[in-house]
């Protein structure tokens, strides 16, 4: 059955919760800005591949925040209005509860909040993952996982993916060959679409002369579109 967490408790699970994910972690958050032991576990994620969702709220993120969200190429972040749900699931547990992921909160408030184990209580826990993934639906995806940089390129906000129909976004080709878009993503980067360098995806010359292209507008930022025949 669920069990009660105070405010040590809380940060406690939530540590254990992302450093037991080994196939999905969704972090679900109003505000954000994550302590030093928060960043090292989600680190370790990335490095292990692992399929991150953080969603948040308040868009008052600190540049060196975003840049260390940047960063990582398997943790995909999304904005959600009037998000003010606080939740945190990995594949076998997840968390319900007042605090937000944000150090502050976890330093100084007193919180509360109940854990759930699948094992124990099912119906519960899919309750909560498939809210959760509601959330993920109507929330806007600020960076899908290939972060791309080409500075001289420029496209103007309505030349989006509806104004090339034989072409689609790296997330929704993922999604038409079966692939989860990290996974997309390497296949990207080991055919030599993708180059990765300080941390980012730049496009290639490769992907220029197959049909890729590089987008930027002032909602999503940077994205790629691709053939939709492509086969990395």
């Amino acid at each position: 059955m669920a069990k009660f967490l105070n405010t040590s408790a809380t940060n406690y699970f939530l540590e254990e919760l992302i450093k037991n994910a080994k196939d999905r972690l969704i972090l679900i958050s109003p505000f954000l800005r994550l302590n030093d032991k928060i960043k090292e576990l989600l680190e370790d994620k990335n490095r292990l591949k692992i399929d991150v969702r953080v969603v948040y709220g308040k868009n008052e993120l600190q540049p060196e925040e975003i840049k260390w969200l940047k960063d990582l190429t398997y943790l995909r972040t999304s904005f959600c209005k009037n998000l003010h749900a606080k939740c945190y699931l990995n594949e076998e547990t997840c968390i319900i509860t007042s605090l937000n992921l944000y150090e502050f909160s976890q330093v100084n408030n007193n919180e509360m909040g109940v854990l759930v184990q699948r094992s124990e209580d099912t119906q519960l826990y899919n309750e909560t993952y498939e809210e959760a993934q509601r959330i993920i639906r109507i929330s806007d995806e600020i960076r899908i996982s290939v972060e791309t940089v080409e500075k001289e390129v420029e496209i103007s906000p309505q030349n989006s993916d509806e104004s090339s129909p034989n072409k689609l976004t790296t997330s929704k080709l993922a999604q038409k060959l079966g692939l989860k878009t990290p996974e997309l993503l390497e296949k990207l980067i080991q055919a030599g679409y993708l180059e990765p360098r300080d941390g980012l995806n730049f496009i290639t010359q490769k992907s220029k002369q197959a049909g890729g292209e590089f987008r930027k507008s002032p909602k999503y930022g940077s994205y790629l579109l691709w053939p939709e025949d492509l086969h990395p």
